[in-house]
């Protein structure tokens, strides 16, 4: 595992929680508003499927059409609100090393990847947001399209999109002030048949920091 471009979280103020995330694999936290989640693309090209909720009214979910329109920008980087459906300002992102971050892809499925590539799958983004997601007592009517941090996927002129190879580097992070109290959960994309892992899915590291 390569954290040599990443702050330790000693060397943070405030940590409340860190934690590396396996491969392939989920997570979810409340991250109390004004605290500050911070994600780590530990060896670089690392796709992070991102959804978000309003802890208090977890059917308030992010919106990437609100997110998109408000800013004016197809892309997620720093100063990006993420809104939810009813408008609410669930997460600003204070921080950010790469610049554009994919909201329109959304996540892979096993019907999906069978759709797309003709292989039939054992995992995928939408099977982990199931599995996290029913620890917090939701299901599939939850998720929605999401934020895909460390990934990009440019729109040519002719409208013609497809996922970009080699735009994250190992240490890369993108940081989240929580405006409220906000579920975040995560997938830790499994995917090996497009370029957005590098082919090869690797951990991640998520720090919380207290509010200032």
């Amino acid at each position: 595992m390569n954290e040599t471009t990443t702050p330790a979280a000693t060397e943070l103020d405030g940590v409340i929680y860190d934690h590396v995330v396996p491969a392939r694999q989920p997570w979810s936290r409340v991250v109390r508003a004004g605290e500050i989640l911070r994600i780590i693309d530990l060896e670089g090209q690392q796709a992070v499927d991102f959804l978000c909720y309003n802890a208090a009214d977890p059917g308030d979910r992010y919106s990437s059409m609100n997110t998109i329109k408000v800013q004016g920008n197809s892309y997620v980087g720093k100063g990006t609100v993420l809104y939810s459906d009813a408008g609410v300002a669930l997460f600003t992102v204070t921080e950010d090393t790469l610049g554009r971050h994919d909201t329109v892809y959304g996540c892979c499925s096993i019907p999906n990847n069978f759709l797309r590539y003709g292989v039939k799958t054992a995992e995928s983004c939408y099977s982990n947001f199931l599995s996290e997601l029913a620890k917090h007592g939701m299901d599939r009517s939850a998720i929605v399209s999401n934020v895909n941090f460390f990934m990009q996927v440019p729109i040519l002129d002719d409208g013609s999109a497809g996922v970009a190879a080699d735009v994250s580097p190992p240490g890369g992070f993108v940081d989240l002030r929580a405006e409220v109290d906000v579920l975040a959960v995560i997938s830790n994309c499994p995917q090996m048949h497009n370029p957005c892992n590098a082919y090869n899915p690797t951990p991640i590291r998520v720090i919380v920091r207290a509010a200032a």
